[in-house]
């Protein structure tokens, strides 16, 4: 509890530092006790811009802090220019650590000194991030790589964050009315178990080599591959990509880069990560990607840093799919009915109330471009209508939500005239027809086929079982003697109807696996 403490009288101590203070002032709102307190802090040297100020607080406030900024970067509609182009600075030039600490690290995850390891090694980072540096080097074969490596101390850092993070979600939920529906433990819990899946490099590497292999036959992605061989969860080598960052938007356009294709390339790189995949990288801050200027691959994204990705199951995808055409199509009423069959509403929720808030909320951002829309205000109104009809916070999805707002930041620097809704409308009509075509037929019966395949063999031992359930001892009585007869009636009709349904079955299995023979044949 004394660390707890201790690390909360930092964080206050921090803010005063660096005159944070002054920034939640400049809110008409802000408490008169806070105003006085600012008032005796007039010794302070404040004269950096405020920008600085907050992006130097958060630094020294550690990894969770330096993420928080990081996505607050992205929202330019609703931060100051100044702020925003400051906390930028966070994504990818958070101060190094030693060089020494680095080649320390590496010596001991990968048992050789990195001189004996790589053909030259750069002891100078060239990207350092709130839990990792980067550095260039190129292997004995003469292949460019990157370098990885954790920052010393990390997990002690983030483990202090998280525990004073429950206690303030512990308060939150105790003392506020809104608390046990917005769930702030458990948004906890899940932001803590992606925090630590992103300390694990190994993991990070794993991620990689999911990504890469899904958008192997893709125009569009790039990802590094991975040199397992140099490998730890403390450093990981991979491929070194070559391209420009996409924040560098000027440079880009000097390249002869379409900049709106490029956003509409983001839309459906996303969706299909989501929809198709149920496995997408979840960290999609400008910091992270860059696109290619190679002849071969020219224009396509490259995805970089794998540490945090999210994951959807099936009900996830579907759920969210039918939302997002609900909503394309100004189809509030089924939107509405889909979050109470979901559950995510309670069931004596009135369809056609919940309808018009939602409709009330989204109707007048459609057939706007990006420039004219303020998603923070969306969202906001989204959050009053969740409040006033006691839906939940589904804390699975709060990755999904992240990387939604960083897309948007992306579509917005590169093209503020973006339609998002018809730009993703056909991608996801396309997979809705897959998903409950003859396609998705199919694909789940070829999938099931095995299960079926292993369930044939015991048919006749399950039918022996349904005709002792069903068999009636004979008895003496003369006035049972017809109900004997309608009940054996009933189980002829019931086996019969197993044997043509079994019949049809195997047949329907045999024609798939038929299919895919002369499919894999043909092709």
């Amino acid at each position: 509890m004394m660390f707890k403490l201790l690390r909360a009288l930092k964080i206050a101590r921090v803010a005063l530092r660096y005159g944070l203070d002054e920034i939640i002032l400049s809110a008409s709102s802000a408490p008169l006790l806070l105003k006085i307190l600012s008032g005796l802090l007039f010794w302070r040297d404040l004269r950096a811009p405020r920008g600085e100020r907050l992006r130097r607080a958060l630094e020294e406030l550690g990894p969770i802090f330096v993420k928080f900024g990081q996505l607050l970067s992205t929202r330019r509609d609703l931060l100051a220019l100044d702020i925003a182009d400051e906390l930028a600075r966070l994504q990818d030039r958070v101060p190094p650590f030693s060089s020494d600490l680095a080649v320390a690290e590496i010596t001991r995850a990968l048992g050789r000194h990195p001189d004996e390891l790589f053909a030259s090694f750069s002891r100078e980072p060239v990207a350092s991030a709130s839990v990792a540096q980067v550095h260039f080097a190129v292997l004995k074969n003469g292949k460019e790589v990157a370098v990885k490596v954790l920052r010393p101390g990390v997990h002690r850092a983030i483990k202090k964050d998280i525990a004073l993070l429950r206690v303030v979600a512990t308060l939150i939920e105790r003392l506020w009315i809104d608390g046990p529906r917005l769930k702030p433990r458990e948004v906890v819990s899940e932001f803590e178990k992606y925090l630590h899946d992103e300390l694990d490099l190994m993991r990070e590497a794993a991620n990689a080599s999911q990504l890469r292999r899904n958008f192997a036959d893709s125009s569009l992605l790039l990802m590094p591959e991975m040199m397992w061989d140099y490998c730890s969860s403390s450093v990981i080598v991979m491929e070194r990509m070559h391209g420009i960052p996409i924040s560098q938007t000027a440079r880009l356009i000097a390249e002869g880069v379409d900049l709106k294709k490029l956003s509409r390339d983001g839309v459906e790189i996303f969706f299909t990560q989501v929809f198709r995949d149920g496995f997408f990288h979840a960290d999609m801050h400008p910091g992270n990607i860059m696109v290619s200027t190679d002849a071969a691959s020219f224009g396509r994204y490259i995805a970089l840093d794998f540490g945090i990705v999210g994951t959807l199951t099936d009900f996830d995808k579907d759920y969210l799919a039918q939302n997002f055409l609900a909503f394309f199509q100004r189809d509030y009423k089924r939107v509405a009915q889909a979050h109470i069959e979901s559950g995510w509403a309670p069931k004596d929720t009135r369809v056609d109330e919940l309808e018009a808030a939602v409709r009330a909320c989204c109707e007048p951002i459609f057939d706007r471009p990006l420039s004219q829309i303020s998603f923070g205000q969306v969202l906001l109104r989204l959050f009053q209508t969740s409040r006033r009809f006691n839906i939940e916070v589904q804390p699975q999805l709060v990755l999904l939500q992240k990387t939604l707002l960083n897309i948007e930041g992306l579509g917005r620097e590169l093209d503020p005239d973006l339609d998002l809704w018809q730009t993703a409308k056909p991608f996801l009509e396309n997979w809705m027809r897959e998903q409950l075509g003859w396609r998705g037929l199919l694909a789940r019966l070829k999938t099931e086929a095995p299960h079926y395949a292993q369930l044939l063999p015991q048919l006749p031992r399950l039918l022996h079982r349904v005709l002792s359930v069903h068999s009636i001892q004979q008895h003496d009585y003369d006035g049972m003697l017809s109900q004997i007869l309608a009940e054996q009636r009933k189980t002829n009709k019931f086996i019969a109807r197993i044997i043509y349904f079994s019949g049809g079955l195997i047949a329907g299995i045999l024609l798939v696996q038929l299919f895919y023979q002369f499919q894999d044949a043909f092709y």
